[in-house]
């Protein structure tokens, strides 16, 4: 495993730490296999049996919320460790044995993980199937540059884009075309929303990105990566989704890795930045590659946090315009506009408000699309 000398792990701590302060983040405080799909098995907990396939293992008994909310616990070759599922049926789904549903896919935030989908009550909606794949604390929805790492095998992107979307066709009956496949994410879960409708236009017709992530161009956004893999908590560890409000409780990020773990060197000197450049979903690049994609971008603009993902979505809003790319863009500010709950910070007092905007919206488009 390839780790920083304590010297050069105190330096790059510290210069995370200052760009930080600095900038106000941190403070002190494919093939649908139909005979899997259209079985009627279930186990005994009432929920659709899941086969194994597309690298993933079930592993024991799905955790039931409900008999239509689920949790299913996988391995995989792709990542170290096991790794949750959780699943939101439509109420009908179990009653209309013949009826394929559209597909959402929430991503999750830094430090948070599948559960915080059910902080979101709009995503559970009778008219569409919701996944929340695990992204780890961590992972930047990508396939790590560095796979040595005491977090050993990091290949997210491969996870949820060539396994899980997969796994969940074979095994529940979706409708697999992009008009009726949505990816949403926030914060972390935003960049990984935005790339991946961006990485693979096949699999998505519609993106959601609510307080994300989403311009590697903004140095300040670097940093936030950088101390996610230094675990430098600070203002972010009280916007962790995973925290219980009124804690002051905080999971972090996991085991310190290398800063160049994730994207590769951070620092733009003689081309040593070129993974993030390439993987930059706010670039022209990029964005161009989202023609014909129903895109909506959510942002407030109070607290260390959100004042920044303003910015990158200012940037997005303005570049696809430039692009003649059709976007939807809600900046609430300080939330008043959006909901009495929402104050405009990164938090889901603004992020479940923006949902129940969202999913109706979202929901007309899977009814458009026929």
């Amino acid at each position: 495993m390839r780790t920083a000398p304590p010297a050069r792990r105190r330096l790059l701590t510290a210069a995370a730490a200052a760009l930080l302060a600095a900038t106000g983040l941190l403070t002190t405080a494919p093939a649908h296999a139909a005979t899997a799909a259209t079985t009627a098995a279930t186990t005994a907990a009432g929920t659709p049996a899941f086969a194994d396939g597309f690298g993933l293992t079930v592993v024991g008994d799905p955790e039931v919320h409900s008999p239509t909310d689920f949790t299913l616990t996988v391995t995989t070759p792709q990542l170290s460790g096991t790794h949750k599922i959780r699943i939101l049926l439509p109420a009908g789904y179990a009653d209309s044995p013949t009826k394929r549903w559209p597909v959402t896919y929430f991503l999750h935030g830094g430090m948070g993980n599948p559960d915080d989908v059910s902080a979101a009550p709009a995503l559970h909606d009778d008219s569409m199937i919701t996944v929340a794949p695990d992204g780890g604390l961590k992972g930047w929805y990508a396939n790590w540059a560095m796979q040595n790492t005491v977090l050993g095998a990091a290949n997210w992107r491969t996870f949820h884009l060539d396994q899980v979307i997969p796994f969940i066709d074979a095994n529940l009956r979706t409708r697999t075309d992009r008009a009726h496949r949505a990816v949403t994410g926030l914060s972390m879960g935003g960049y990984g929303a935005l790339r991946y409708a961006e990485d693979r236009p096949d699999l998505f017709g519609h993106t959601a990105v609510l307080s994300g992530g989403i311009d590697f161009d903004m140095g300040v956004i670097r940093a936030a990566v950088l101390a996610t893999e230094l675990n430098l908590t600070g203002a972010m560890c009280a916007a962790s989704t995973s925290t219980v409000p009124g804690t002051g409780a905080c999971t972090g990020f996991g085991p310190v890795v290398d800063s160049d773990a994730i994207f590769g060197s951070p620092y733009p000197v003689l081309g040593a930045d070129h993974i993030w450049t390439e993987v930059n979903p706010a670039s022209l690049s990029s964005l161009s590659r989202l023609a014909g994609t129903d895109i909506t971008l959510y942002t407030g603009n109070v607290g260390p946090i959100d004042f920044f993902t303003e910015g990158a979505s200012n940037t997005v809003k303005a570049r696809l315009d430039q692009l003649g790319i059709p976007s939807r863009y809600v900046d609430y500010t300080n939330g008043a506009s959006l909901s009495p709950t929402c104050d405009g910070s990164h938090t889901y007092r603004c992020w479940a408000p923006a949902y129940a905007d969202y999913v109706p919206r979202l929901r007309a488009a899977f009814d458009a699309a026929g």
